[in-house]
């Protein structure tokens, strides 16, 4: 039997490790940041859709021009992605997310009072640079903030900050009783309260012990967590793990560890999922549904609420991917779920190019770009996000991430730059089937190359790669 002494002990350490794990007050509040941040970039990214039947009119663009201007806030998120990871790791995560912040309240105004298209050009690029600086820092440093087991909620945060961006995008569009200017310059207020509300949380403990600053990440812990919470048994597992990160070398870390052979396998499955999940089809749909179903006789009203419909579904499936995902399994999840945005872009293609795209095949229409929304978000669109956080060694992390999210932007603004040159080239069914076969061609991906790291702790996936075993039948659910 326990002396009462080590019965009391043990109480107490149980006592304060579930305080540790509770949700205070900073916590909540970087949950916050996590949730503006992620609206303001499905915002920025969406609003650009129904915009552009405004924009079109007041500045005489050509399709041409209009890609440009949607395009460009991605080549501003390309670069952004990049600076983040250097920005983060030399200024902190806390000072570059008030960068950040104040960069999106300049680049919304920009844009808002730009005179004309070129200028929104400039200005979306700027906006850009803070819609990829958010996207590459933000979940690092909520991740660092969040007790342990609380870190998914916060990613789901995150990830649903993004379609309620996008959703409330689509709903401002589809009034249509506001001047494009107006729609753009909303954003500046949500980004404002981003800012104020970052000046109330401290720096990541983990980079203060990085930069050797162990009083101040002892104070920030302090803050973070609940009175009396053990607070020293936490410190002490990040000062052993940044000793282990220091042993491991400059060759092992950032950038130059992303060299090393063994890094590759997960280097070539995060940033190929990058690539597919932009290849699927689904900033099309999101930028350019409005301006594809007008260009085909719908009436601008009737294009816009498709928009809000198709928004929503991506929230709804975003929600409830994240809900199973870890249930299912993500590769079989995937696997799934491709298959079906697969055939309702070939469907969706062969109605327009055997001309059933008329005013009484509407609901058809709709209904193929419902089900691709769907199949879409609810599979292939999770792992985009989900493969950065998990699948690159901690010593890798921040430049494996900061790749993988430039990857993304690119091939996002590759195909935003070209949609529409496409589909005036080889037509709206043409192009449908084009990306169909991106789909399927993402599916092969999925199958060859990409593992189910369901339920795997960071290490043991570390531990994968470092004994070169991470094809997909390395990994059994039911070998650890």
């Amino acid at each position: 039997m326990a002396a009462p002494t080590q019965t009391k002990s043990a109480n107490r350490e149980s006592s304060g490790r579930r305080r540790s794990q509770q949700f205070t007050a900073v916590v909540l509040l970087a949950a916050a940041v996590s949730a503006i941040s992620s609206l303001l970039y499905g915002y920025d990214t969406g609003i650009i859709s129904g915009a552009l039947l405004q924009i079109r009119r007041d500045f005489h663009t050509d399709s041409a021009v209009e890609q440009v201007i949607a395009g460009s806030i991605l080549f501003g998120a390309a670069l952004g992605a990049l600076l983040g990871s250097r920005f983060s790791e030399r200024l902190g995560r806390r000072r570059t997310i008030l960068l950040v912040a104040t960069v999106f309240v300049v680049g919304t105004l920009a844009c808002a009072l730009a005179p004309s298209a070129w200028t929104l050009c400039v200005a979306r690029v700027v906006l850009g640079l803070a819609v990829g600086g958010a996207t590459q820092t933000v979940p690092m440093y909520v991740a660092e903030l969040a007790p342990a087991r609380h870190r998914g909620k916060l990613v789901l945060t995150f990830q649903v900050g993004i379609g309620v961006g996008i959703v409330a995008s689509t709903i401002v569009g589809a009034t249509q009783s506001l001047s494009w200017r107006v729609e753009v310059g909303m954003a500046a207020v949500p980004a404002a309260i981003l800012l104020l509300v970052m000046l109330r949380l401290p720096e990541s403990p983990r980079w203060l012990v990085r930069v050797d600053d162990q009083d101040g990440a002892r104070e920030a812990l302090g803050r973070l967590r609940a009175d009396g919470s053990d607070i020293d048994a936490e410190m002490s597992e990040i000062v052993e793990l940044e000793e282990h990160e220091r042993d491991a070398g400059a060759k092992g870390r950032g950038w130059r560890g992303l060299r090393q052979r063994w890094v590759r396998p997960a280097l070539l499955v995060g940033c190929g999922i990058a690539v597919f999940t932009q290849l699927s089809g689904i900033e099309m749909i999101i930028y350019y549904a409005p301006t594809i179903l007008t260009d085909n006789g719908f009436s601008a009203s009737a294009a816009l609420r498709v928009s809000v419909a198709l928004g929503g579904t991506y929230l709804v499936m975003m929600v409830v991917g994240l809900n199973v995902v870890d249930r299912i399994g993500r590769r079989r999840l995937t696997l799934f779920m491709i298959p079906g945005a697969a055939l309702a872009l070939a469907t969706l293609g062969a109605l327009f190019v055997t001309g059933n795209s008329g005013r009484s095949d509407v609901p058809f229409l709709i209904a193929c770009l419902v089900a691709f929304m769907f199949f879409n978000a609810g599979g292939l669109q999770l792992m985009g996000w989900l493969t950065g956080s998990e699948i690159y060694p901690l010593a890798v992390r921040s430049a494996g991430t900061s790749v993988q999210a430039t990857i993304l932007w690119s091939t996002n603004l590759l195909i935003t730059l070209s949609v529409l040159t496409v589909i005036n080239g080889i037509g709206v069914g043409q192009t449908m089937w084009l990306y169909a076969a991106f789909n399927v061609a993402a599916w092969v991906f999925v199958w060859r190359r990409m593992p189910d790291l369901t339920s795997y702790s960071l290490e043991q996936i570390e531990g994968h790669l470092r004994d070169d075993k991470f094809d997909p039948s390395d990994f059994s659910r039911d070998d650890h």
